[in-house]
């Protein structure tokens, strides 16, 4: 039974938290540090509930990390009885309502956003769901954890299907009753322009998703803007589409601070440059991983450690001859860093995250550098849930398994490591306490088995070694100089890695403080 009431209408955040019903399936759009996140809408949902206990027992579906780390995002959801299931992309956002997760207070699955924003797409299609091999051997196929996250959560959602000679997983497309879109105008019509956030996202197939699922779609923007104010070819998501605007003169651009016009990409907006990073050991690691570029490459940098390898590369002076790329569907510019990350100063290009999970699926991307939080014997990676602690895995299967060169970025151990890397050599000044070379990973966001069979190129950074994967399991490859490898490698991981007749050294100019001389590898 269709909800649409015909025609868009401008209701306050408390008329149009009204509209969602209990049982509600509500598609959430947005990203992590308020990149495009439908904030008013959020919080008015979770004070309507607070006041009336309604509504009750939604499913919550966001294939991105939402909030601020603190109270924002999904925390305004974070009560008892409001949520019955979450599914969701990443969940480290939002620590309230990530343990409503974590205590077994909801049933909830972690799925690999590109396979969730396609399931929005067969949603809106009307089609049974999206046979991918995105997930494959990783905790999210049904034989290793199914993506479930909680002992309460029994159903699989995905499930695994011979066709055409080989493997897959299906992932099926859900009906969407609400969807929470967010833009920075509308006009009388309900057309939705974005010239003000730092990404597209995937507004527009929420709503197509909705439309198509006889639900409704609720937009955030910061203006109402005249009619014809909007270019035809700037309207991100139709009017009609649209069943309620909401206009929230308080919206910020992120959560990381002012609006900031090279985040949009003005055309005008000062250029951001990349200051250079003082040398520890996380230059170390982004300077061995930035090693691997080439010249033309299509790149992937995750967040953490890895997105040190475009301030490398701006110190180096290459970063113009290769091309950064992000899941939020930008193309070029400087990444930005910490709580915004997923949002780049001026961007060359900005398109729908549908798309750009496309081109990664279909193995458009040259390297991959992500984060590495434990990594086992058969080359597994865990990134998504570990020492009780629960991230999700956002994009990260999506990247690795289509990626043809994947660079793990880390240091060796956690917990208070300090090193001192000058006069082209390694000095340990205090070990970490956590070793991340561990015997088996306590989830596999990176299937090493998989990566061998598929003949990708993986290699796992740190700052004191560089292991590579090879048919027969980790090997290592490079050792820093003033390294031991019996004090310092072998007794603090959880397996013997594969030792070669001879370990070459680590490139002596990784410590010291003048640059590597990376444009001499890119004439």
């Amino acid at each position: 039974m269709t909800r649409r009431r015909g025609g868009t209408r401008f209701l306050s955040a408390a008329e149009a938290a009204a509209l969602v019903e209990d049982g509600d399936l509500v598609a959430v759009e947005g990203s992590g540090g308020g990149v495009v996140e439908p904030d008013a809408l959020l919080r008015a949902i979770g004070h309507r509930f607070q006041r009336s206990g309604r509504p009750r027992h939604l499913t919550v579906f966001h294939c991105f990390g939402i909030g601020d780390r603190r109270k924002e995002g999904l925390d305004h959801l974070a009560h008892e009885g409001l949520v019955r299931r979450a599914i969701g992309g990443h969940f480290g956002m939002s620590p309230a309502f990530t343990r409503l997760v974590t205590d077994g207070k909801v049933e909830a699955y972690n799925l690999p956003l590109g396979a969730m924003t396609h399931m929005l797409r067969a949603a809106a299609a009307r089609q049974p769901g999206v046979l991918t091999r995105v997930g494959l051997h990783t905790f999210v196929d049904p034989r290793v954890e199914g993506g479930r996250l909680t002992p309460r959560t029994t159903e699989d959602l995905v499930q695994v299907v011979s066709f055409a000679g080989g493997e897959w997983l299906f992932y099926p497309a859900l009906p969407v009753q609400v969807a929470l879109i967010r833009g920075s105008s509308a006009d009388p019509a309900g057309n939705i322009g974005m010239e003000e956030e730092p990404a597209f996202i995937q507004g527009l197939t929420l709503a197509l998703a909705a439309r198509a699922s006889g639900g409704i779609v609720i937009a955030q923007v910061k203006r109402r803007v005249e009619a014809g104010a909007i270019p035809p070819k700037a309207v991100a998501v139709p009017g009609g589409l649209v069943d309620a605007v909401v206009v929230h003169p308080e919206q910020q651009q992120t959560w990381g601070g002012p609006y900031d016009p090279s985040l949009a990409g003005e055309p005008g907006a000062p250029k951001v440059g990349l200051q250079p990073m003082p040398l520890d050991e996380r230059k170390v690691v982004a300077r061995r991983a930035a090693m691997e570029l080439e010249t033309g490459a299509v790149i992937n940098l995750g967040f953490g450690m890895a997105d040190g390898v475009a301030r490398v590369a701006a110190e180096e002076g290459i970063a113009d001859r290769i091309t950064f790329t992000v899941e939020q569907g930008l193309w070029g510019g400087v990444p930005a860093p910490g709580l915004i990350f997923g949002a780049v100063h001026n961007p060359e290009a900005c398109i729908p995250v549908p798309s750009q999970m496309d081109f990664y699926h279909g193995g458009g991307l040259d390297i991959a550098f992500l984060g590495l939080a434990e990594a086992d014997a058969e080359g597994n990676v865990n990134v998504s849930r570990f020492g009780g602690q629960l991230a999700g895995c956002g994009g990260f299967i999506d990247i690795t398994q289509h990626s043809r060169k994947v660079v793990f970025c880390g240091t060796f151990a956690a917990g208070g490591l300090r090193v001192a890397a000058q006069d082209g050599r390694l000095r340990i000044l205090q070990e970490g306490r956590h070793p991340k070379f561990v015997r088996q990973v306590e989830q596999i966001t990176f299937s090493g088995r998989y990566a061998r069979q598929q003949g990708q190129a993986v290699r796992y950074v740190t700052e004191r070694a560089v292991f590579g994967l090879v048919p027969e399991g980790v090997v290592l490859l490079e050792l820093a100089p003033g390294v031991d490898l019996q004090r310092d490698i072998l007794p603090l991981m959880g397996f013997s890695p594969i030792l070669p007749a001879e370990v070459r050294p680590m490139d002596a100019r990784l410590f010291a403080p003048e640059p590597i001389g990376l444009t001499a590898r890119f004439r």
